[in-house]
């Protein structure tokens, strides 16, 4: 591993490409600490804090917002708002591209289209920034977070608006620029780099809420049951992430004079896990909106009626059975992950279009005819390995909140150590290691895996073993 790491930086471009996208990830760091002007961080720090303690529907949006776009709503900052909106604009576009067919005639352009159809999502990023920044701004004001003199002044509208826009176009720029000049996946490490903020955090809830001799705290079991889950975790994504099914391909032998060609064997990979983490993205967004109105309904009513009459005990219980970890949520959660995993391969997999491209290639799947029958084959093997996949997603999504409920965990705690987080940052990092190995490789350096002619880099012709 030591001789890798110096064979990295002993390759000019590499060691460029690798100090580059660190460089750009220091800048999103930075730039995730700068405040907007006019709001009292102090009071909202301390208003975040009090809900996560009381495991209000509040924080768990907090917390989901910044695991899953890299920015922070816990302290309104130029990157509040994260990479989120670019990425929703981003699967918009390409579910329009299913089903719309002007879409699809432009992206099967080539470049071309590509390139108008990814001008139309920056504009749809900016229209969801605009949006998602006048709702944050007035949940600031109606919570009287922000300075009276500030808040009446349409000029801290426009500034606040413009800047939170532009601090996601800016991490836009950013995840393109490491496309470009790092190593590339510069969203999802973006993303990651967001997601890992929150360790040190996570690590002090830890260590302040450990006390093996108080039973409201956590013991020497919540640790081990933490520390197991988080091994496990890691295990499982690391396992389904590089998991195929290989479908075995015979290329057709084609006689020209005395010679054959073709007739070689291959296969074709289908990856288990074919949805990655949007499935659980889409279900977990989804989840947000009863817990909060359940809860919020629930809170309106008590602090009008008490709570004692029938509309209260219906949102008490309605409130109850949808917070993480009850029944009623994780059997919903589960339902949802399965739904949006066959949903996703249904936008994503087609099987009509890989049975033709095999077909023009004069390759076939052996015992199987060309056309209709292999693309059959093909959407049964994918249905099949896809509820595999989706009964992993499933347990990855609820683990958080049983363990949450079970142990007493802050959800942000259980989701960065055993859940949804976890899988991301190990599911980039493999990315991020696979890059960094093709580069090898293609040096004749070895890799990660121990591939590769020499760990200390390519032999010269004539030199001695």
């Amino acid at each position: 591993m030591l001789q890798t790491l110096i064979n990295v930086f002993r390759i000019k471009e590499l060691r460029n490409r690798v100090l580059f996208t660190l460089g750009m990830l220091v800048v999103f760091r930075i730039g995730h600490w700068i405040p907007l002007p006019g709001v009292n961080q102090e009071r909202l720090k301390e208003i975040m804090d009090q809900s996560r303690e009381a495991g209000t529907a509040l924080a768990r949006v907090a917390d989901f917002v910044s695991m899953f776009s890299g920015g922070q709503l816990s302290h309104s900052t130029l990157f509040g708002l994260g990479i989120m909106p670019y990425i929703t604009a981003g699967i918009i576009f390409q579910l329009l591209g299913t089903t719309l067919p002007q879409l699809k005639r432009l992206r099967d352009e080539g470049p071309s289209g590509r390139a108008k159809i990814m001008e139309w999502t920056r504009y749809a990023t900016i229209l969801l920034c605009v949006v998602q920044s006048i709702g944050y701004l007035t949940f600031l004001i109606n919570e009287k977070l922000v300075y009276p003199e500030w808040a009446s002044t349409p000029i801290w509208w426009v500034m606040s608006i413009t800047a939170m826009t532009a601090g996601t176009m800016f991490l836009m720029w950013l995840g393109e620029q490491i496309d470009k000049h790092g190593i590339g996946n510069g969203v999802s490490l973006i993303i990651m780099a967001g997601i890992l903020g929150g360790a040190p955090r996570a690590v002090n809830w830890i260590t302040a809420n450990f006390s093996p001799g108080d039973a409201s705290k956590m013991g020497w079991m919540g640790v081990i049951v933490l520390a197991g889950c988080f091994f496990s975790v890691v295990l499982a994504a690391v396992t389904m992430t590089v998991a195929q099914r290989r479908i075995p391909i015979q290329q057709a032998k084609h006689t020209r004079g005395r010679k054959v060609f073709g007739g070689q064997r291959s296969y074709l990979p289908l990856r288990i896990n074919h949805g990655g983490v949007m499935p659980i993205i889409f279900a977990s967004s989804l989840m947000i909106f009863p817990t909060l109105i359940f809860d919020q309904l629930h809170s309106a009513i008590q602090a009008n009626a008490g709570g004692s009459g029938t509309w209260g005990v219906i949102t008490n219980m309605l409130a109850h059975n949808f917070k993480p970890g009850a029944y009623f949520y994780v059997i919903l959660m589960i339902v949802m992950v399965y739904f949006f995993s066959f949903f996703w391969i249904t936008v994503q997999f087609n099987p009509e279009e890989m049975s033709k491209q095999l077909k023009e290639s004069g390759s076939f799947i052996p015992g199987l005819r060309p056309g209709p029958r292999t693309a059959e084959y093909l959407e049964t093997v994918m249905g099949r390995i896809t509820f595999v996949g989706a009964g992993f997603l499933a347990i990855i999504a609820v683990l958080p909140a049983v363990l949450g409920s079970a142990l007493k965990i802050d959800y942000s705690v259980s989701q960065f150590l055993g859940g949804t987080g976890l899988l991301i940052v190990v599911s980039v990092v493999i990315d991020f290691l696979q890059r960094i190995e093709a580069n090898l490789l293609m040096r004749n350096y070895a890799g990660f895996l121990g591939s590769g002619e020499d760990a200390r880099g390519p032999r010269m012709r004539g030199s001695r073993a």
